[in-house]
């Protein structure tokens, strides 16, 4: 199984979590949020620091957070974002300033103050 667990209360990471269900039309993604009742589950299950501000990757046993996650998560995706997955082959340090940068400022990037509701077919892709 492939789950993305993303902060519920950020409109930046709700926008992300649509960004992903448009481009995944093999439905691979399951979501669920960390402060959900099985995202807190599963952030203990693979001994996630709570402090750990990223979005949060887990594909079958093994867990990725902040760039990496995201690349992993891209590779997955329909069409031309599968090419920004060499990006691994740079060391993660490197790629989490960015990933750190955007993560701080994810508040400001996303004004919209709403966020989309989802059909009852992407529901089922919501983990409770």
């Amino acid at each position: 199984m492939k789950i993305v667990l993303f902060d519920g209360d950020c409109h930046f990471c709700d926008a992300s979590v649509q960004f992903i269900i448009k481009r995944d039309r093999n439905k691979n993604f399951k979501f669920a949020s960390i402060q959900s009742e099985i995202g807190q589950s599963l952030i203990e299950q693979f001994h996630i620091p709570k402090s750990l501000d990223s979005v949060i990757y887990i594909e079958e046993t093994k867990c990725y957070v902040k760039s990496t996650a995201v690349l992993r998560i891209t590779k997955k995706l329909d069409g031309g974002w599968k090419c920004f997955y060499p990006l691994i082959f740079i060391p993660a340090f490197m790629r989490n300033i960015i990933y750190d940068l955007v993560a701080k400022n994810r508040h400001k990037l996303r004004k919209q103050k709403v966020c989309k509701i989802p059909t009852k077919e992407d529901l089922e892709r919501f983990l409770h």
